[in-house]
């Protein structure tokens, strides 16, 4: 019986422990805001790249037809 009350005071302080760590949010620095904003642009810029490609393809079969 106290292996299982060892067991389960020592799951229960990992548990909270966990919980506790978790709620802890960490600022964001310049460098982590600079990053974020860089995968934004890449983004738009390869959405803007394959509509490119997408006019490209459409201008090639106008001008086999």
């Amino acid at each position: 019986m106290t292996r299982f009350r060892n067991s389960a005071i020592a799951a229960a302080a990992i548990g909270a422990l966990i919980a506790g760590l978790s709620g802890c949010q960490r600022q964001e620095g310049p460098a982590e805001h600079a990053g974020k904003e860089i995968d934004k642009m890449i983004g738009t810029v390869g959405q803007n790249v394959e509509k490119a490609g997408e006019k490209i393809q459409d201008a090639a079969r106008g001008a086999k037809q």
